[in-house]
């Protein structure tokens, strides 16, 4: 067993136990079993079930919740968050569409990757839920025709913002552009309390009832519990922020995406000392540190952490194939990450505290690259030579 597997295991482990606790002492709590029971009732009602999951994990951020209820012919996959998921590069992109199309196409799926804040990417996602409504619906095609369809998935995946964007511009009629009725969006897990519909097309009209998302309380497996706990799935209250920021440093350890930052040192110092100069022409030096010590996700800031993220896994990565050089390094990377983050005269538990929180704020806002977690099952993994 890898290091890493073993933090992830050991991260899992804990997400797993605290899900079998009852009542509010775990996430699946009244409220969210009230809410799967409301989505199972209307699956049957609705013509296209639209599933949303993280590109970042598919498999682990799969909808298991009412899976046996849902008909693969009207079941269609939403892969969000691609501009999180490790997929910059062109030839990246095309391998990791290929392999995860051809992974859902053998489960009779039709799959699409998205970015939630991108116009064209909703747009793509609107025209194929609109074809994919009207094939579903043949024996009725008439203009004054509806169609529903259920956005599900577990939390944090985007469907809110995907409903508020597929509502934004699937709106035709220049008496619908009035005043707009949004789903709430936020980075917390757990705030769509209501299943609500929202207009999306005309002629057909289409509506799409946004719900709240369910994870169930049966995780598979620890290795899927590390990775929705680190993307934001859980709260992080439950698991313990210092908890997740050290799985996240051993899993920036594990990944090349830190050599990227070799070349970072430079810029940070020219960056520093231009902004230093110019404090000093202006005469407000003292009120820009006052800004830039409350925000930690300022260019130049995040350079820093960057650049010291680079200095503390090349230092160390030929020394980590052992847990407790690992514990090493990443207690290391804690003290070292103190002063680009602005984080000083705190005492050891705050300070971890406030390493752990904004750390974790850069990784979900990728901010400290891209990064896939999960691995395409190998039956469906392919080549571009």
């Amino acid at each position: 067993m890898t290091v890493i597997s073993s933090f992830s295991k050991r991260l899992g482990s804990v997400v797993k136990e605290i899900g079998q606790k009852q009542g509010f002492g775990g996430w699946y709590g009244p409220h969210m079993a009230a809410a799967d029971r409301a989505i199972r009732e209307r699956i049957s009602m609705v013509d296209l079930v639209v599933e949303v999951r993280d590109a970042r994990i598919p498999i682990a951020s799969a909808f298991e919740s009412a899976r046996h209820d849902i008909h693969s012919s009207k079941h269609m996959i939403i892969l969000n968050k691609m501009d999180l998921a490790d997929c910059s590069r062109t030839e990246v992109y095309l391998l990791f569409w290929v392999e995860w199309t051809m992974h859902f196409q053998k489960q009779n799926h039709i799959c699409l990757g998205v970015n939630s804040h991108n116009n064209d990417s909703i747009k793509q996602l609107l025209n194929v839920v609109k074809k994919r409504t009207k094939d579903l619906k043949v024996d009725d095609i008439k203009d004054t025709a509806t169609a529903t369809v259920l956005l599900v998935g577990i939390p944090n995946v985007g469907k809110s913002a995907i409903a508020n964007s597929m509502h934004l511009i699937g709106r035709i009629d220049a008496a619908e552009k009035g005043k707009l009725k949004h789903a709430v969006v936020s980075p917390q897990p757990g705030e769509t309390r209501d299943i609500s519909s929202y207009k999306i097309a005309s002629h057909p009209n289409i509506y799409v009832f946004d719900t709240p998302g369910v994870l169930s309380a049966e995780i598979a497996d620890a290795d899927s519990g590390s990775k929705l706990a680190l993307t934001g799935a859980i709260k992080d209250s439950l698991i313990g922020e210092c908890n997740l920021a050290r799985f996240l440093l051993a899993v920036l350890s594990s990944s090349d995406v830190y050599k990227r930052w070799e070349g970072l040192k430079c810029a940070c110092d020219q960056m520093l000392s231009s902004d230093t100069q110019a404090g000093k022409l202006v005469g407000s030096d003292q009120k820009r540190r006052r800004r830039y010590d409350s925000d930690h996700t300022q260019d130049f800031i995040v350079k820093n952490v960057r650049q010291t993220l680079f200095k503390c896994i090349s230092s160390s990565k030929l020394h980590l194939e052992k847990e407790e050089e690992m514990e090493r390094f990443i207690d290391a990377a804690f003290t070292a990450l103190c002063e680009p983050l602005r984080i000083l005269n705190e005492s050891e538990e705050n300070r971890d505290n406030a390493v752990a929180l904004k750390l974790l704020n850069l990784y979900r806002t990728g901010r400290l690259g891209r990064y896939t977690l999960d691995l395409v099952p190998r039956n469906a993994q392919v080549s571009l030579d």
